[in-house]
């Protein structure tokens, strides 16, 4: 009985946006952990101390969404935004 007091279908929405929230936060630290230059785990390469490695701090950097999303407008929704902004208003006569 104890466990059916959260299960149920007002939970459901919270439940989403608490996984896909845990979710964005795990990939972002697998990626950190395993891709970022200035990440290093074994003992060896942190023995290394600083590393001036510019061409892959920048390839890190610059991933692919970063340059999809690069030259595209800064709008959510730019449809709506066209939409609210240019309404088509009857003319007074």
């Amino acid at each position: 009985m104890g466990g059916s007091r959260w299960i149920r279908p007002e939970v459901f929405p919270l439940f989403a946006a608490v996984s896909v929230a845990v979710g964005i936060c795990g990939m972002q630290l697998v990626r950190n952990i395993c891709i970022n230059p200035e990440v290093r785990v074994s003992k060896d390469k942190r023995a290394a101390g600083v590393l001036e490695n510019f061409e892959e701090g920048e390839k890190y950097a610059e991933h692919g969404l970063r340059k999809y999303v690069r030259g595209r407008p800064s709008q959510i929704m730019p449809s709506v935004n066209r939409f609210f902004s240019k309404p088509d208003l009857p003319s007074v006569e």
